[in-house]
């Protein structure tokens, strides 16, 4: 499905709904917001990484207006005390623990370090890059794969304005060694993969490697990540030639079990896409955009139930798909998941050759 390249406004009403003056509801019931599940840093932060990809269009107010609501509540999840950032805040502003997971941290990371590098903002910049100066050391010790892979793609953003900082140059290769040694530990002749299974934002860790690889002119990392990802799309393409994202019970035992087929969940396509468009800037083959455009249709109903998932007209988007139905219940991550694969598929269009087209 491919989408045109034209800068339309993009259909943010559900995700406006979804809002308020705190930042970004967690879930929703059918399309109403769900405050009794309050918020969480996850899905602010990926509001944030959305602002800063629907700036540069007719949006763009839109986006300067919302971004700081989301910036103040990652900076309200900043816990000094432990150098993490909590992760769940009930409606009545409470937060829930003293610390999120490791993922959770590591995409904080991520938005803090695109935002970092806004050009258009640099009152928000200036504060994101502070921030994540002081969130980014406690990820070494961080054992999570794609807590890794998200630190990586924050630093992406983050490293070519703050080009004295060797720390975070220093953990950038780091965190990069730590994903190929992790593949060289999994890998069998049927396996290639980080682990020894496949749950969730799986194509994030090959996005990490090649875009890391891209800004340090390392080609192993490059190369790893296109392989990976090679084999990735094979296991999320069905028989039939659409998308299907792992399940939520993902690979059981990489060795003798068939992905899970089921519950599957929108994140899946955005990070697909993300990750071949990034991989399609170091490699011209067909295979990238054409991987991209399935991952996309499966919103439109281009899946194994042959319903949408997307409401193209609010923007609001389906929680997943059960084996017999679709999710009614349309809440951050879903409506997120579809935005962030929109913008990146408008940018499909720029000629081959052009980094600019996975930033």
């Amino acid at each position: 499905m491919m989408v045109d390249a034209a800068p339309d406004a993009m259909p943010l009403r559900h995700f406006i709904a979804m809002c308020d003056d705190t930042g970004i509801f967690q879930h929703a019931v059918h399309g109403v917001p769900d405050r009794h599940h309050g918020y969480c840093v996850d899905d602010n932060a990926r509001a944030l990484l959305l602002c800063g990809k629907i700036a540069p269009g007719p949006d763009a107010a839109l986006a300067r207006a919302m971004a700081p609501r989301f910036a103040a509540f990652i900076q309200h999840a900043w816990n000094p005390d432990c150098g993490r950032f909590r992760n769940f805040m009930s409606y009545d502003r409470r937060w829930l623990e003293p610390a999120g997971s490791e993922d959770s941290h590591g995409r904080t990371l991520w938005a803090l370090g695109v935002c970092a590098g806004w050009r258009d903002d640099p009152l928000l910049a200036q504060w994101a890059a502070r921030l994540f100066s002081a969130a980014l050391p406690t990820v070494e010790a961080f054992t999570s794969p794609r807590a890794w892979a998200f630190a990586l793609l924050g630093l992406d953003g983050f490293c070519p304005d703050n080009p004295d900082d060797l720390a975070a140059a220093r953990l950038r290769l780091v965190l990069a060694e730590r994903l190929c040694q992790r593949l060289s530990a999994c890998q069998r002749h049927d396996w290639v993969w980080f682990e020894q299974r496949l749950s969730y934002d799986n194509a994030r860790m090959c996005e990490a490697l090649i875009v890391t690889g891209a800004a340090l002119g390392n080609r192993r990392f490059i190369d790893t990540g296109l392989t990976t990802l090679r084999w990735l799309t094979a296991q999320q393409t069905t028989p039939v030639g659409h998308f299907r994202p792992v399940g939520t019970e993902g690979f059981l035992d990489g060795a003798h079990q068939p992905p899970a087929a089921f519950d599957q969940q929108p994140v899946e396509a955005p990070a697909t896409i993300a990750a071949c468009l990034a991989a399609w800037c170091h490699d011209p083959a067909p295979l990238w955009p054409t991987e991209a455009e399935r991952a996309f249709a499966w919103f439109s109903g281009a899946n194994d139930l042959g319903v949408a998932l997307v409401d193209p007209a609010d923007g609001s988007c389906r929680d997943g798909l059960h084996p017999d139905r679709a999710n009614e219940n349309r809440g951050a991550e879903s409506v997120l998941s579809y935005l962030l694969a929109l913008t990146d598929m408008r940018r499909l269009h720029v000629p081959a050759g052009s980094c600019s087209k996975v930033r």
